[in-house]
């Protein structure tokens, strides 16, 4: 058996910062017995690690620190947001490498989008970037654009507002503007938390058929900051930027809007302190 130490860090936060996945992930692995310190398996969360003096292992390999990266990427239609499939279907990280992602990164999402929807979306090593994001007190804004099979009507628009409610959920968004864009009608949606399929299943449940969805904007971040690159990696002061930029943010600077300001309908959003980051699309 390893000998506990009572300096160091907590082996959790030493497994997030070595670009294993959020600190969250990082426990879920240690409690499942796949982490091993000195050769011994720690399954207790509150161990810690010297990493200089002691060696640390996932699943047989050992774990070591590297420099943090975090890329913003336009992930297309038909990729999954995850670094390995059994079925074979093609992965956001599979792709990121090709792009340009350093294939030596254990790079993971910040959130996800499913694999039928496209737009923005953050790559990352960094598990304690990952986690401060993630964090339900540190709400950050996600814009979207959605194809529909019609126009929304007015009373529509105010139900996503309220909020609407399916299998026992109530989803709504923050903000609605109706566009068209091309010949499909289109609205802009901002959303201040995402659940699984959050947009699509919103609109279904009011009849609305969702033909293409695209996140455009990650906080502070919008598809401008790509400049016109597949994926992109962040600087410092981007990093910055979005860490500073919680809260409810005004919609992106990238989509003009001629209808009159009453269009745009902000409600506050509830601050639930058991929400978590899931699936945001």
């Amino acid at each position: 058996m390893t000998t506990p130490v009572s300096s160091g860090i907590r082996l959790q936060k030493f497994l997030a910062a070595a670009g294993v996945g959020s600190r969250r992930h990082c426990e879920e692995l240690i409690a499942a017995g796949r982490v091993r310190v000195d050769g011994a398996v720690v399954a207790q969360l509150g161990a810690r690690v010297e990493p200089d003096r002691q060696q640390v292992e996932l699943d047989g390999q050992v774990v070591r620190a590297e420099p943090h990266r975090t890329y913003l990427a336009d992930k297309p239609r038909g990729i999954l947001c995850t670094s390995f499939d059994p079925a074979g279907r093609p992965t956001i990280v599979a792709w990121a490498v090709r792009m340009g992602a350093d294939p030596q990164l254990r790079l993971f999402t910040v959130g996800r989008l499913d694999y039928d929807s496209e737009g923005l979306i953050l790559l990352t090593n960094d598990g304690e970037l990952a986690q401060r994001l993630a964090h339900p007190r540190h709400r950050i804004d996600k814009e979207y654009r959605a194809w529909t099979d019609r126009p929304a009507a007015r009373e529509e628009i105010d139900a996503m507002l309220a909020g609407v409610e399916t299998n026992g959920e109530i989803l709504r968004a923050l903000a609605v503007v109706p566009e068209k864009t091309g010949a499909r009608p289109t609205l802009r949606l901002v959303l201040g938390e995402g659940r699984n399929r959050h947009v699509r299943r919103m609109l279904e449940a009011l009849g609305l058929q969702v033909k293409r969805l695209r996140r455009i904007r990650i906080g502070p971040l919008s598809e401008a900051d790509l400049r016109g690159q597949p994926l992109r990696e962040l600087l410092p002061a981007e990093l910055a930027r979005l860490a500073s930029g919680f809260g409810i943010l005004a919609p992106s600077a990238a989509v003009k809007d001629d209808r009159p300001s009453e269009e745009m309908r902000m409600r506050p959003a509830r601050m639930d302190s058991a929400r978590k980051e899931q699936r945001c699309d």
